[in-house]
């Protein structure tokens, strides 16, 4: 018997999490048990959530890439989340975290959680504040982690917990001063609560009740970045790097207890600093997967920063990262729509396979010679099929035929590829 899966790596047993996983990546099983019982690799899967199809994240595998959604006051249309959630794991997104803070949030996740094929993520202190109805400053430790239990039960994989902003970390913030101060909405209410209080924050105080919650479930903890910065001004400064110190200790109390972890990384940050940021998770976190927001590499870009993040996130992942979170057009401006969560999802996964080709995952370069392959001979369909967004590559398609129906609007008959397959073939080329 086993308790987690890095409980049943230690022990030597194979999964039939670890069985799937290794059949989608191409290792063997034997592979995977192994990174998995170093904290290298990890599989989400609460014991509860009936519907998940498993997947790994860690050292070696695909890059995957995480979906928010939620309801929250001012946007409570509970229907068009679930909408958006079976939108992004039709558009293969492989994990989804619901941000619910307002309304029927325990309805919602159990929903969710019975539909999603995707791994399901949370944020306990978020459905807190929202369940218990009263002021922050009157939570109790014990309410907190009541939550966590309650998401655990209900079949939750995987929960922000903002574990590494104690009072030290905390201290340390307010003699640094910041240009954004603090922008992780979790670290932020963690850090009023503390500062309301006056007390310890319970996810650190208590972390070993909380790890034996985790365990009970196999839940696996992704220790928060409340830390992070919210400007590039603010990247890699000692407020983010002392709290990642803590990550690191708070990760191998979590092996101890056989709870897998992941740690989330920063969310802006100059393209400069983004490689070292990789190796400096990895080292002080024992190489536990890293899961980045982002980064975003300039804050200049509002409507845009799915390409900011896009960039930033490909970076990060050719260094090592091994989760992306997506960001829309809408960050920074308003709850995403259902057009904005494709876009972030589309942008997100470019990054994550153009960080695959140079991590050199297997299989990620052979889509792309099989594209180059469908362009040499000009064969549209295969085009389409094997594009990353199918629909929109068919719909620019169509909105513009050309006279040769070989080729397309911007060379016509002056196409490149229909050409030299004609000269190579010793046929005549005609551009008049």
């Amino acid at each position: 018997m086993y308790t987690t899966q890095m409980d049943a790596a230690k022990k030597g047993i194979i999964t039939n999490e670890m069985k799937i996983v290794a059949k989608k990546e191409g290792k063997s099983v034997e592979e995977i048990r192994s990174l998995i019982e170093k904290g290298r690799v990890i599989i989400p899967a609460n014991k509860n959530h009936k519907s998940l199809d498993p997947e790994g994240i860690g050292e070696g595998l695909r890059t995957k890439i995480n979906v928010n959604l939620g309801i929250s006051k001012d946007c409570c249309d509970f229907e068009m989340e679930l909408e958006k959630a079976k939108k992004a794991v039709n558009l293969k997104a492989e994990a989804i975290m619901d941000l619910s803070s307002y309304g029927k949030t325990e309805e919602f996740r159990q929903k969710l959680l019975e539909t999603s094929s995707a791994m399901i993520g949370t944020v306990p202190i978020y459905d807190a504040v929202g369940f218990y109805d009263k002021d922050l400053k009157d939570i109790t430790p014990k309410e907190f982690l009541d939550v966590v239990i309650k998401h655990a039960k209900d079949g939750v994989d995987f929960m922000t917990i903002h574990a590494g902003i104690n009072r030290e970390t905390a201290k340390r913030f307010k003699q640094n001063k910041r240009l954004t101060n603090i922008v992780s909405r979790g670290g932020s209410l963690m850090f009023a609560w503390m500062e309301l209080t006056g007390n310890e924050n319970p996810f650190y105080q208590y972390y070993d009740e909380l790890l034996d919650i985790f365990a009970q479930y196999d839940v696996t903890i992704s220790l928060g970045d409340a830390l992070r910065p919210g400007s590039i001004n603010d990247s890699t400064d000692a407020s983010q790097v002392m709290e990642l110190i803590v990550l690191g200790e708070l990760t191998k109390r979590a092996w101890e207890k056989n709870v897998q972890v992941m740690i989330e990384g920063p969310g802006h940050m100059a393209i400069n600093e983004i490689a070292a940021n990789v190796i400096l998770e990895k080292r002080l976190c024992h190489g536990a997967p890293f899961y980045v927001l982002g980064p975003i590499v300039t804050d200049i870009a509002p409507g845009y920063d799915h390409i900011t993040s896009a960039i930033g996130g490909a970076i990060a992942a050719a260094n090592g990262a091994d989760f992306l979170c997506y960001v829309t057009p809408a960050e920074h401006l308003r709850l995403p729509d259902i057009d904005d969560m494709k876009e972030g999802i589309i942008a997100s996964k470019i990054a994550a396979h153009a960080a695959d080709i140079a991590k050199g995952i297997k299989g990620a370069r052979e889509w792309d010679n099989q594209m180059s392959e469908a362009r040499q001979k000009l064969d549209w369909e295969g085009m389409f099929h094997l594009a990353i967004d199918s629909e929109k590559a068919r719909k620019y398609r169509e909105s513009s035929i050309p006279e040769d129906k070989d080729t397309c609007t911007m060379c016509g008959k002056m196409c490149a590829m229909k050409n030299t397959n004609k000269v190579l073939k010793g046929e005549e080329v005609n551009i008049i």
